[in-house]
């Protein structure tokens, strides 16, 4: 019997999903929260509650917790920590660590030449306003953050100071990019092992100004042009990620990318797509670990 855990969050529909699928498959079912895990940096033993992580066969990281923070990073390197000492992981700890900062991830993709919106990132107010005046209008993002959750739309005028002021206060670094107007859809391309597996659609809300579920975006079918599929593949490529997700945008100008996700979501394929991305998921961790 193969003894695979999943890293995520209890109650979490895709954690849950997943742990249900491995347990389905092989028998055994571990669902491991971080904030209940010590590792000793001595003997190199992690435990969850009363289990030695260091006897199973792998580990899958769905997700490193309930919100993002840069306190998800030093989860991340206890399990790199982990991987030192031979506990497979999928994707690597290492790898999660390059995609899961907004502004790291950012660095990599234009390092590659990926076309994204225009982007600046700075601390100072006086800088950001003049940023911001250059591109009319633009969103602040948080480096941390998931489902457009922090993100604020701004535009040039009269109040764009103030309101440039205050979310600064909230985040010292201030990553800003010129708001696109979309089609009223973006698209999620999904990748295994470096692999095109499929695309779905998330259609905005009727007053969202992005496309996320959480402000009451739909998921739909989507089958993009190969250029499209081509420019998602190398967005992912430099992260080596087992499973992700490439946030793509077709626009008149062409197709452009958003970032690459950390971990990825089932839900949307499923949805959209009815394709049980769980499982083919676990069959592939099953198939490297065996």
């Amino acid at each position: 019997m193969l003894k695979i855990g999943v890293v995520g969050t209890s109650g979490g529909w895709s954690s849950e999903k997943l742990a249900d699928t491995v347990a389905a498959k092989t028998g055994y079912r571990l669902l491991v929260d971080m904030e209940n895990v010590a590792v000793d940096l001595t003997s190199g033993r992690a435990t969850f509650e009363d289990t030695l992580l260091n006897d199973l066969d792998a580990m899958i990281i769905k997700k490193i917790g309930a919100w993002y923070s840069p306190d998800l990073l030093d989860r991340l390197e206890l399990l790199r920590y982990l991987e030192t000492r031979g506990l497979k992981f999928f994707s690597s700890p290492y790898a999660i660590l390059r995609v899961l900062d907004r502004l790291a991830c950012t660095v990599t993709l234009r390092a590659h030449d990926i076309p994204m919106p225009p982007t600046t990132v700075t601390e100072n107010v006086s800088a950001a306003l003049k940023t911001l005046n250059t591109y009319g209008e633009a969103v602040f993002k948080p480096l941390y953050s998931t489902k457009a959750r922090g993100m604020q739309v701004i535009r040039a005028g009269a109040d764009a100071r103030a309101m440039i002021a205050a979310f600064q206060r909230e985040n010292r670094i201030m990553y800003i990019q010129q708001k696109i107007d979309l089609p009223g859809k973006d698209l999620g391309i999904v990748f295994m092992g470096g692999r095109y597996l499929t695309t779905y659609a998330r259609c905005a809300g009727e007053t969202a100004w992005n496309t996320t579920t959480h402000s009451g975006g739909k998921y739909a079918a989507h089958d993009p042009e190969p250029a499209v599929i081509e420019l998602a593949r190398r967005a992912q490529a430099p992260f080596n990620l087992d499973f992700t997700c490439v946030d793509v945008a077709e626009t008149d100008a062409g197709p452009i990318v958003f970032e690459v996700s950390a971990f990825g979501g089932f839900k949307g394929i499923i949805t959209a797509r009815g394709i049980d991305a769980a499982a083919r998921y676990a069959d592939y961790v099953m198939e490297r670990v065996s």
